[in-house]
């Protein structure tokens, strides 16, 4: 019998063993997992090279999913994404389509440069992205499709391209690795090949009771706030549209599933942030509803919550679980140089962030602990 506890635990893992040798993705791996228990749709957006169809292809294998991905062209046909058309069927007048391992029967997708695809593409792509189903000819087939991930390197200014656009309800915005994590990008990257191979942790069944337990649970408690942050957002100058304001009630309740919470609370409203439009909007609106967002935390979710909300407390959680990891991962002789970089790191992310009057406890313990280390 499925168990809500069991299945976050495995998502959890899922996650972080997701998350190893990839630098600075984390958020995008956890929204992907957000996506999927909720049932809706990622845009990734930035530009070429900065490790989008790595995170998602790495979750994708950790949950157990099965995937598909592909990058669109201006000239790709739709038989190169739903499959081709079965020829023994068509010389007896019956248009059927060969799915097998195609985009109607994946799981979690990656589609790159997404806007880039024809309008028979987009048009169909629709129908799979709004209903789960795929209609073509005398084919006709429901969809296993928890999450599709679309990326390009802008937004769409076109109208109807706009339109499609709006059916990723989460947006997020990715950049090249900064200076100060150059030495993390390439220390990851030369071990990038030595991804584990061992079973996932995770399946797409314990994705499944998460996404039962967020559509079960009652939002009433938390709507008042979310009623709120939106005419906050609006007083800011900031529209969105009815769809996206309804629809960000599902990544609530995902987001509260995935902490663990029987029903949602305000520590679950950070991604509101995420199903704003662009880039200018989430900045403005991370700023505006700081004070409503202050309570966000998520041990499951991390660094999305810490990059949604900007709160203390789940920038805090953050920092707790990445020196976690380094901590437990003492390497050996040759190579504490590098691990103890690292940790300084950890120590000046901790000063940047708290005040001693505002630094929790448990952050407060680890400081100590990392100065100790960094003393011997």
């Amino acid at each position: 019998m499925p168990n809500s506890h069991l299945s976050r635990e495995a998502v959890r893992r899922a996650i972080s063993e997701a998350c190893e040798a990839l630098v600075d993705r984390e958020t995008l791996v956890e929204l992907v997992v957000l996506c999927a228990v909720a049932g809706e749709h990622l845009l990734v957006v930035g530009p070429p090279g900065t490790g989008k169809s790595e995170a998602v292809r790495r979750i994708a294998r950790r949950l157990g999913g099965r995937y598909f991905e592909y990058l669109i062209g201006r000239f790709t046909e739709p038989t190169e994404l739903f499959g081709p058309i079965n020829l023994r069927k068509l010389k007896e007048g019956i248009v059927e389509t060969e799915t097998a391992g195609m985009l109607p029967e994946a799981e979690i997708a990656f589609l790159d440069e997404v806007f880039l695809g024809s309008t028979a593409i987009l048009n169909t792509l629709l129908s799979l992205l709004n209903e789960r189903t795929f209609r073509r000819g005398h084919t006709l087939l429901d969809c296993p499709l928890r999450v599709c991930v679309g990326a390009s390197n802008r937004l769409p200014e076109d109208e109807q391209l706009a339109a499609f656009a709006d059916r990723f309800l989460v947006r997020v915005f990715v950049e090249p690795i900064g200076d100060a994590g150059l030495e993390e990008l390439l220390t990851a990257g030369w071990s990038l090949g030595a991804e584990r191979r061992d079973p996932a942790p995770a399946t797409m069944a314990d994705v499944d009771e998460l996404a039962r337990s967020a559509r079960t649970m009652d939002l009433a408690p938390v709507r008042p706030a979310m009623a709120h942050a939106v005419r906050t957002l609006r007083a800011a100058g900031i529209e969105w549209t009815d769809r996206r304001i309804v629809r960000v009630q599902r990544l609530v309740a995902a987001a509260a599933a995935l902490a663990g919470r029987k029903r949602p609370s305000e520590a679950d409203l950070w991604p509101m942030v995420f199903a704003l439009p662009t880039e200018q909007a989430q900045r403005l609106g991370r700023d505006v509803l700081r004070d409503a967002l202050g309570a966000a935390e998520n041990e499951s979710l991390a660094s999305a919550a810490a990059e949604g909300s900007l709160g203390l407390r789940a920038r805090g959680a953050k920092i707790l679980q990445r020196a976690g990891a380094l901590l437990e991962a003492r390497p050996s002789e040759h190579e504490t140089q590098a691990w103890r970089l690292q940790l300084e790191g950890v120590a000046r992310e901790i000063d940047a962030t708290f005040g001693k009057e505002t630094m929790p406890d448990d952050v407060a313990g680890l400081r100590a602990r990392v100065v100790e280390i960094l003393a011997e």
